[in-house]
């Protein structure tokens, strides 16, 4: 985003930019000097993400929601997006995550929003753990900035990711909406980060939170919204907005201004993404999944502004705008016939009193409640509490979901919210999770909301022609003591032994386990995403208690197995295979992971063979790659992020065991750098040590073979040494997790059009739990000796960002969500002399800041000075002033200041 946009977004262009600051705790003297800076930003809407670009789904609708009901959008954004790839230049780490700044600024413009909080997180590399993520990003550190940036800008309406453990769900991602769920949950108390009040913030209660996208089917076209969303889960509710929709302000339809938008993020590779359809029957729709909400909810087909009613927007012709309806159930599980209390809180609107009426439950068929209640006459701001049993049928599956609502009548209106419950089995039995999966359960039952654990697979992996034990938990749901039987039941080619387990007299509320082994007895089945199901092979585990069934579907995985023979001779790292150094069949790399065709599927233009052998030292890897044209040739400098180009993937969890790729040794190799017979380029990935290979792991060796012209490629050899003591952890020689991915590129635009590989399953690569397992025949167990993982700790900073700088200037939420600083940086003079530029602050404690002149598209000076308690005249040259100054360029100096990490920020005019 330009200078202008940001000044004309947050009120300061013009004289009133004189005298800007951030302070929030203000004295009455510290108001009078801050006379002329406009009010703390009030938004409608703030989007909650991890990098620039995970807003760009929703852009379509915010833009509608800004354009024609005058929604104030913000979004705030966890990290800069500078551990991400760069298709654009050579910019990495911080100077990356600006460059990803002012794209996503751009793009986020073109929706009407102008306000942008990013706060600061190191984006360190892609993973699929949530807690890895929460822990490199400081925990509940975070949270506090997250929290205090709602405070400060108060929205009613959070959208946000997906906070759910899915498969293939971003680790950042899920752990930017947990964050944003419980900001939502959390801001409006004011025993939650209380020093936020001493700050001058107050607590604020935001009315809805929303997740962008669905699960499930729905429409596309003009009718998509009104037709309805089928949701996968019953219990979900999902609202919509079509892209296809006219902006007058933009001439086309918000599909192609989103397309634009998308293209913005170019350092991504999306500036190649294709055009939306034109065709109306072909736009889609922006869905968004109510995740909670404490006001009255519309009519999810009633309109693409829908989800924003009764929150953002009144629901038109209900309760009073601002009225509250929370629905609190005893539990989220109700066992058939046994009755359980539902909470209802109301709450009139702040200004307006609500007329005597009814609380009513509304409820789906087979559910039964109390009748309904009486609500009083109720002032503003009043509260009235009341308690509804509700039992579901006895009749009822187990598993079902569904919404039980209450419906409140004031007068002669009314408005209707709900939530989530659902059928439980007096006694249910599943597998253990997985450790992130179960770190997930823990969070949503902390904080009563289990309902988000209904996307949530119960998965495990099996090697083909192996075995392993599943931990069976038996947990009693009903309010008495329950026996019973639990069968497992596995698909043909399988073993589950004992396959039947008796549960004796389990207590109300509590659980048992049993150890269950499962046996892979067909070798023959294909392994990974070959088989159908891209590779989900349904486990069901069926409990029976007292003539009452409860059956948990478990998804199994059969992973590849091979068992690597010894080395007769250490082979030579020459990138030409000798049967002789690489004893033992081919391990094949061939099965559609990504890209062309179906998943599983084998292809004709790329395919690859590997061999894995090892001696009392190493490992040693050998691929070989058919292919039909050579993708880019990145320069040797750019010797990072191998998925833009053909390139070969080495994954190895030494041990078997890892919860995520920190603990795992992954290496990526292009064949070439520079030209066709230029260097090969290897690094580590998103593993326990990021980096070149001559950092990070050093004594690995890898030579690669290749015709030396383009019109002779058909493909390449590659061979690789890994030295066990680069590895993380010492080998397990039974149970080692081993992979090979191939990335193929056909041009010369830095992306990659297909991935094959050995296993091969969505969200692989974060995912060491289904990658292959390996034996290493006679090789000695050494024992498990981990090493902390390296992970980057560099991000790019808002005290140095220009367009952050103006921003908070502006707006007066502090930069990256910090404390602020007590009291105001003030800038209270600008003069010019030729060349020279004199700004005057005034400081209200000692501190350091930075100071910018910039232009509203490049910084052209920038100095940092210690300031003391008071005045500080900062003189700086700037070039060319006087021609500048002649040619009508609008120069701003602007200074972040930091104060032992408080934070303000001041800018102001060159005239």
């Amino acid at each position: 985003m330009s200078r202008r946009r940001v000044l004309q977004a947050t009120g300061m262009l013009g004289a009133a930019t004189a005298l800007s600051t951030t302070g929030l705790a203000l004295t009455p003297a510290e108001r009078a000097l801050a006379e002329e800076a406009p009010d703390t930003v009030k938004l409608d809407v703030l989007f909650i993400g991890a990098h620039p670009d995970d807003e760009s789904g929703t852009l379509a609708a915010l833009g509608q929601w800004n354009e024609f009901h005058g929604m104030r959008v913000g979004v705030i954004t966890a990290t800069r997006g500078e551990g991400g790839g760069n298709a654009v230049g050579l910019e990495e780490g911080p100077p990356l995550g600006m460059l990803r700044e002012a794209e996503e600024r751009d793009a986020v413009h073109l929706a009407g929003i102008a306000h942008v909080y990013d706060l600061d997180a190191v984006d360190f590399y892609y993973t699929a753990s949530a807690p890895l993520s929460r822990e490199v990003w400081g925990g509940d550190e975070l949270l506090g900035r997250v929290v205090r940036v709602v405070r400060a800008t108060r929205p009613e309406v959070i959208v946000t990711m997906n906070p759910s453990a899915v498969e293939g769900n971003h680790g950042n991602h899920q752990q930017a909406a947990m964050y944003a769920m419980e900001a939502y949950l959390s801001a409006g108390d004011p025993e939650s980060f209380p020093e936020h009040l001493e700050e001058g913030l107050a607590p604020w209660t935001p009315d809805r939170i929303l997740r962008s996208g669905a699960n499930g089917t729905g429409p596309k076209g003009p009718d998509g919204v009104s037709n309805g969303y089928a949701p996968t889960v019953a219990s979900d509710l999902v609202f919509g907005a079509w892209d296809g929709t006219e902006s007058a302000r933009h001439g086309k339809r918000w599909s192609a201004v989103k397309d634009e938008a998308m293209w913005t993020y170019a350092s991504q590779g999306w500036a190649e993404r294709p055009a939306s359809p034109s065709a109306p029957e072909d736009i889609g729709v922006t869905w968004l999944t109510v995740l909670h909400s404490r006001t009255p909810l519309a009519d999810p087909t009633s309109g693409d502004d829908a989800a924003l009613r009764g929150a953002a927007l009144e629901v038109e012709g209900g309760l009073p705008h601002g009225t509250r309806i929370e629905i609190t159930p005893e539990r989220y599980e109700f066992v058939g016939g046994e009755p359980q209390s539902l909470s209802v809180k109301v709450i009139a609107p702040d200004g307006a009193r609500l007329k005597a009426g009814s609380l009513a439950l509304t409820m789906p068929e087979g559910w039964q409640g109390s009748a309904a209640q009486p609500l009083p006459d109720l002032a503003a701001g009043a509260v009235h509490e009341v308690k509804f049993e509700l039992t579901a049928g006895a009749d009822l599956t187990a598993g079902e979901t569904a919404r039980v609502g209450i419906t409140v009548t004031s007068g002669a209106v009314t408005g209707t919210n709900s939530a989530p419950v659902r059928v439980g089995g007096a006694l249910e039995s599943t597998i253990a999770p997985l450790e992130e999966i179960g770190d997930f359960r823990d969070w949503t039952r902390e904080l009563s909301i289990t309902h988000l654990d209904t996307l949530v697979p119960e998965l495990f992996a099996v090697g083909q022609g192996r075995s392993r034990e599943l931990t069976i938990i038996t947990r009693n749901l009903s309010s008495q003591s329950r026996g019973g039987t639990v069968e497992i039941t596995v698909p043909d080619g399988f073993e589950a032994s004992p396959a039947q387990l008796e549960i004796t007299a389990v207590g109300s509320g509590e659980d048992v386990t049993h150890t269950v082994t499962v046996i892979s007895t067909d070798s023959s089945l294909p392994a990974a995403n070959r088989s159908e199901d891209a590779g989900s092979w349904p486990v069901t585990i069926r409990t029976d208690s007292e003539g009452v069934a409860a059956e948990r579907m478990v998804t199994m995985n059969l992973v590849p197995s091979f068992s690597a023979q010894r080395a007769v001779s250490a082979p030579s790292i020459d990138g030409i295979r000798d049967e002789e150094e690489y004893p033992g069949e081919a391990i094949p790399v061939d099965a559609i992971w990504d890209g062309a065709g179906e998943p599983g599927d084998t292809t004709d233009s790329v395919t690859g063979q590997a061999w894995l052998t090892f001696d009392d030292e190493n490992l040693y890897v050998f691929v070989s790659v058919t292919d039909d044209v050579r993708g880019t040739i990145l320069p040797i400098d750019d010797n990072k992020r191998q998925r833009r180009t053909d390139s070969v993937e080495i994954y190895v969890d030494p041990r078997g065991t890892a919860a995520n790729t920190a603990q795992t040794f992954i290496a990526g190799v292009m064949p070439s750098l520079g030209s066709m017979t230029g260097p090969v380029g290897a690094g580590r990935d998103r593993d326990n040590h990021q980096g070149e290979i001559a950092e990070t792991a050093p004594g690995m060796e890898v030579a690669v073979t290749m015709a030396e012209t383009e019109e002779e490629y058909t493909g390449y050899d590659l061979e690789a040494k890994i030295p066990f003591d680069v590895l993380p952890d010492g080998i397990d020689p039974a149970r080692m997790g081993f992979n090979v991915l191939i990335n193929d590129s056909d041009t010369q635009n830095q992306t990659v059009q297909v991935r094959v590989g050995w296993s091969t399953f969505e969200g692989v690569r974060a995912d060491p739990w289904r990658w292959g397992q390996v034996a290493l025949e006679g090789l000695e167990d050494a024992g498990s000796e981990p090493t902390e993982p390296i992970v980057p700790s560099t991000s790019a900073l808002s005290i140095d960002s220009p367009e952050s700088i103006l921003q908070s200037a502006g707006d007066r939420v502090p930069l990256g969500g910090q404390s602020p600083t007590e009291g105001l940086l003030k800038i209270s003079s600008i003069s010019t002399r030729k060349d020279r530029i004199a700004a005057v602050f005034e400081a209200p404690v000692k501190g350091t800041a930075k100071v910018l002149v910039w232009d509203g598209e490049q910084v052209l000076v920038e100095v940092k000075r210690t300031m003391p308690a008071g005045e500080r005249r900062v003189d700086m040259k700037v070039d060319g002033l006087a021609q500048l100054v002649a040619n009508g360029t609008e120069l701003q100096v602007l200074a972040s200041f930091d104060a032992d990490g408080k934070v303000s920020a001041a800018a102001a005019p060159v005239s």
